[in-house]
């Protein structure tokens, strides 16, 4: 059984980065009838967050990806990882260094000096002496000293390193007995199972030493596949101002979960020229092996071609159920259809659908000047006082169609081309010249607030 993990440190929000690797995870253990694991890596008391875990869980709840069993906290597992300590001291593969931070930054400080790679020199490996005073030992695991390390990798293939090259004998437990990084990862990713690694390529340096890890205990070592990052245009590392913000914030500015997931899924993977996925397709066509091997690109204009695509199919009662979150109660609104069939079509988010949504239901409070001088002739009063009467005399208004046949009576009866009476109008109800159908505005208005709009404007103008 394929089982995959997603493991984030609650030091800050999700990011577009991180939900794009919970997402191939969450995809190649369904696709395979395999587990997909949550675990909050909160072993940095120092810079950990309550607000912070509890948001990833938010976002995962949001989106839908629903992880199996309990969620694991490194936090509450220090008698496991204090157990695998000893187990290493215990067969000599690991030992007790003294060494102060003093001494460690002249070290450091002599092989800069001499431009030599910054590491330990191992003096305390075989130590058997009395250990000094006044210094709490951290712990370190025996690294192999020669030889190469090899990382099969699912997207970059087979990543060799040299052990003399990029390894010493690293902390695996600090002074005061908190385990670090490396160790505990592999010693949780094999308790929990977790069979498959996919993560960010930035984790390929951790590899090596987690390798080491996996090998002193006896562990068998998983299957990884490190994903290329998310650049901008500028083939750079993602910033805020880019896109990679907090993933509830794409909910605040009118995302759709579906159109996030599907925008992620082509960061870095393809089928074919298909663009767009539903969430059965990405489970049944996604396989990490055709992960590309380069970094991807950001594109907004393609998450709000995505995120429009979704809007324009939902229907109508999920858009207003959607649309609440924005204080814009459409549920029972007896026009919702009307107003949602003009309008879903014209927004890339819920937030604009919401904006365009509250253009029609508000009273104008002031008109556009460029668009009054371009609209207002000197017989738009005249039109509209007639358009006015026109509806105040009709008992029979309902469908956008009733609208448009009193237009066309106008029209007909002063002899005046349509946008004779269409500009002045569409001022008097949006209080501009853009906007979706007249007869369908006045439709959702209804004749009083129609009536209303046209008087207001007569008035503005006189």
């Amino acid at each position: 059984m394929i089982v995959t993990r997603f493991a984030p440190s609650p030091t800050g929000y999700l990011h577009i980065g991180g939900l794009r690797t919970a997402l191939f995870s969450y995809l190649w253990a369904k696709k395979n009838n395999g587990k997909f694991l949550l675990r909050i890596e909160d072993t940095d008391k120092a810079r950990n967050s309550v607000e912070a875990a509890n948001a990833i869980l938010e976002a995962f709840q949001w989106l839908g990806l629903a992880h199996e069993g309990e969620i694991t906290y490194q936090s509450q597992r220090d008698e496991i990882y204090a157990q695998y300590i000893k187990q290493l001291l215990d067969e000599g593969k690991a030992y007790k260094c003294y060494m102060s931070k003093e001494e460690l930054s002249e070290l450091r400080e002599t092989q800069m000096a001499n431009k030599q790679r910054t590491m330990y020199d191992g003096r305390y490996r075989d130590f058997n002496d009395t250990p000094p005073e006044g210094v709490e030992p951290v712990i370190r695991i025996k690294a192999p000293q020669s030889g190469t390390i090899i990382v099969k990798d699912g997207v970059k293939g087979d990543v060799s390193f040299q052990a003399l090259d990029i390894l010493d004998d690293f902390v695996i437990a600090r002074a005061d007995g908190s385990p670090t990084y490396n160790f505990v990862v592999a010693i949780d990713d094999h308790l929990m199972g977790v069979n498959q690694v996919i993560r960010g390529d930035d984790h390929l340096s951790n590899t090596p030493k987690q390798i080491v890890v996996y090998e002193a205990l006896g562990f068998e070592i998983p299957s990884f596949y490190h994903v290329p990052m998310i650049h901008n245009h500028e083939g750079k590392k993602l910033s805020k101002r880019d896109g990679a913000t907090d993933v509830m914030a794409y909910k605040e500015m009118g995302y759709l979960p579906q159109a996030l997931l599907n925008f992620l899924v082509r960061l870095g993977w393809s089928h074919g020229d298909q663009e767009i996925f539903s969430m059965d397709e990405m489970m049944e066509l996604f396989n990490p092996e055709d992960i590309n091997k380069s970094a991807s690109i950001y594109n907004t204009e393609k998450l709000d071609w995505l995120n429009a695509h979704y809007i324009k199919n939902s229907s109508n009662s999920t858009l207003a159920e959607l649309l609440s979150d924005y204080d814009i109660v459409l549920t029972s609104h007896d026009k919702k259809e009307i107003i949602l069939d003009i309008l879903k079509d014209r927004a890339k988010t819920l937030k604009e659908l919401g904006f365009l949504i509250q253009e029609i239901l508000q009273t104008p409070t002031s008109y556009d000047e460029k668009a009054l001088k371009k609209a207002f002739k000197s017989d738009s009063v005249e039109i509209l006082n007639a358009f006015g009467a026109k509806i105040s005399a009709s008992s029979e208004l309902h469908l956008p169609s009733d609208y448009h046949a009193l237009m066309e009576e106008v029209v007909s009866e002063m002899q005046i081309s349509f946008g004779k009476i269409g500009q002045p109008l569409r001022i008097a109800l949006l209080g501009k010249l853009s906007g979706p159908g007249l007869d369908s505005i006045m439709a959702i208005l209804g004749k009083q607030e129609t009536m209303l709009r046209i008087a207001n404007a007569i008035t503005f103008q006189a």
